[in-house]
């Protein structure tokens, strides 16, 4: 039941499961993996994708030739492993070109040779298959304001990403951006920090069609917020084209714990609105394994990605077809039919109707909301009580 297959589209980026255990206070503790050894363990653990930045696969400084080389041997571990590019992107944030930001940079130099470098990785993951390329503006911030007026950084993101829908819709691709928003770290904030901010600036663009989001859970969490809503909303705009799928403390440092590993309310409830509403992009795990994890324990955390999702889907069938939620779900939820008629669109009649009905507030005050009831009796079906 909980063994991961193709159709549910789980993927990790090369920098996951690749991660070398580094952190601000420590070194390396793990070996780093080449991309075609990373590929045959994501296929070795039953993920469907793998992602990944520009360089990630090559590096900043490979000559053509290099690049060449580099991308027919990763073609040829998709080709023995079946494992498939769905999403790229490209690295703005490692370099020190980018420690003022890439398409908000103060520097028109490295303002042009971040879209150079876009469409450079543009163009590898068309190559390789993607169909969404995704934009993380990790260093698209300040640690102080006098350094940037946050108007004109805008206007610079705006332009770069439509210069860069422009170039995409002229090469004649089939590819959809995903903006992912995050509210600090590295910068001291970050410009567009969260999901409802990136929905925001989407309808600023030329081309606001072809762009949506990417969130990511660990993201949100960091701010406090609830991930859940993030997407609903990113859903409802029609915009969800890629989500990052983590775990993390709330108001912590980014943590990417393994999936369903910290908050697992947050987790179940995420991925029954997923099922419930019929996403079927890919469901990426932008997460690490601990520091502690070697080789085989990096293996146990991609393997626990997905099999927790897997619990947590089977639980949102249980939730279903529960009868005491389902019975507490039909009196809380419980309509009433005089009342719907004043909702919906708005007529003059029914807005006068409306206005000249009698409601009883002190009465519908005391409509029981068993949500305690309900709360407890969810958490029961998590807890395998019921």
């Amino acid at each position: 039941m909980y063994e991961p297959k193709p159709e549910d589209k789980f993927s990790f980026g090369l920098w996951t499961v690749g991660n070398v255990g580094r952190d601000p206070f420590g070194e390396p503790v793990r070996e780093p993996m080449s991309p075609v050894a990373i590929v045959h363990l994501l296929a070795e653990v039953g993920a469907w994708g793998v992602n990944l930045h520009d360089n990630d696969l090559v590096p900043i400084d490979a000559t053509p030739q290099e690049r060449d080389r580099i991308v027919r041997e990763f073609k040829q571990a998709l080709d023995e492993t079946g494992i498939v590019v769905p999403m790229a992107t490209t690295n703005l944030f490692t370099h020190p070109v980018f420690r003022d930001g890439a398409f908000t940079s103060n520097d028109p130099r490295v303002r042009a040779y971040a879209l150079q470098k876009c469409m450079q990785g543009i163009d590898l993951g068309v190559e390789l298959g993607a169909k969404t390329f995704v934009f993380w503006g990790g260093r698209e911030g300040t640690e102080t304001d006098a350094s940037k007026d946050p108007q004109e950084a805008l206007k610079r993101y705006r332009e770069a990403i439509n210069f860069l829908s422009d170039y995409v819709l002229d090469q004649g691709y089939d590819l959809r951006f995903a903006l992912e928003a995050k509210p600090n770290e590295p910068r001291g904030d970050i410009f567009l920090p969260t999901t409802g901010a990136m929905l925001g600036f989407i309808q600023t663009l030329d081309h606001p069609e072809m762009v949506g989001v990417n969130p990511e859970m660990a993201h949100e969490h960091m701010a406090g917020l609830n991930f859940l809503h993030a997407v609903a909303q990113a859903w409802d705009a029609g915009k969800l084209f890629h989500i990052d799928l983590n775990d993390q403390n709330f108001a912590r440092y980014d943590q990417d714990f393994r999936f369903g590993s910290h908050n697992l309310k947050q987790a179940f409830f995420l991925v029954k609105f997923l099922e419930d509403v019929g996403y079927d992009g890919p469901r990426h795990f932008d997460a690490h394994a601990y520091r502690t994890a070697d080789r085989e324990d990096v293996k146990a955390f991609a393997r626990g990605c997905m099999r927790s999702y897997l619990v947590f889907r089977e639980k949102a069938r249980q939730f279903r077809e529960d009868p005491v939620i389902q019975e507490l779900l039909a009196e809380i939820r419980a309509g009433d039919p005089e009342a719907e008629s004043f909702l919906g669109a708005y007529s003059s009649q029914k807005a006068q109707a409306l206005k000249q009905h009698p409601f009883q507030p002190d009465e519908l005050a005391k409509r029981p909301l068993p949500y305690e009831a309900l709360d407890q009796r969810v958490m029961e079906l998590l807890l395998g009580a019921v």
